[in-house]
């Protein structure tokens, strides 16, 4: 890890007699919440400048057209 660079760990603390499934779905819901695993698989490769903002575009113009589509309601 570089120097400097800090991590944040998502942490789930157990509750007195709570069952330990309950608990992991609580720590995959926050997870999921965060986006961790969203952005470990983004970083695990490099992605060129261009294909960032073309990935960028895409969704940008997915969110336009959402938005207008539901503008009406």
């Amino acid at each position: 890890m570089r120097e400097g660079a800090e991590r944040e760990v998502s942490e789930v603390k157990l509750k007195k007699g709570e069952p330990v499934d309950r608990a992991l779905r609580r720590l995959k819901k926050k997870v999921d919440r965060e986006n961790t695993l969203r952005d470990v698989r983004m970083k695990r490769t490099y992605e060129k400048p261009s294909e960032k903002k073309r990935r960028k575009l895409k969704v940008s113009r997915f969110s336009a057209m959402l938005a207008a589509r539901y503008a009406d309601q």
